[in-house]
């Protein structure tokens, strides 16, 4: 067993040392918002924070996160409220197909937690998210629209 904190709940699953994270999450304590791409960090479909760091979560084990905390999409939002990257996602309709969506989410929140104010050429170093509709001129939009809510 292995004691995983996940959105601020205690989740012991049993699994092997180095299951990636993300089956943990989404077989083990059913949270499906974050999402399989490709399996080799590539997309960033898979991000989650850990202790407040985005990670791709396909290729991190387990036994790496054990008593660190974990925050999926479905943990982002606090009592219902959206944050202001959800809510400048929304305003400025980025998700096509959304599979990618929970993922950039996540990586925004990061990079707008590190840098308030991000430049252009700080969100095209941060953001390395693949979207296969093509919304990344929205996805700019969105994070400059938070930065400035």
């Amino acid at each position: 067993m292995i004691s995983l904190t996940i959105n601020g709940k205690a989740h012991n699953v049993d699994v092997e040392p180095d299951t990636p994270l993300l089956w943990a999450i989404r077989e083990n304590v059913g949270l499906t918002g974050t999402k399989y791409g490709c399996g080799v960090a590539q997309c960033g479909s898979c991000t989650v924070h850990v202790d407040g760091v985005a990670m791709r979560s396909c290729v991190t084990p387990v036994s790496s996160v054990a008593g660190k905390k974990i925050t999926t999409i479905e943990g982002l939002a606090e009592n219902g409220v959206l944050t202001k990257v959800q809510q400048a996602w929304i305003a400025n309709e980025v998700p096509q197909c959304g599979y990618c969506q929970s993922g950039m989410i996540m990586a925004v929140a990061a990079l707008l937690k590190d840098k308030p104010k991000p430049t252009d050429a700080d969100i095209n170093d941060a953001i390395t998210n693949i979207c296969r509709c093509g919304t990344f001129q929205q996805v700019r939009a969105a994070i400059h629209a938070a930065a400035n809510a």
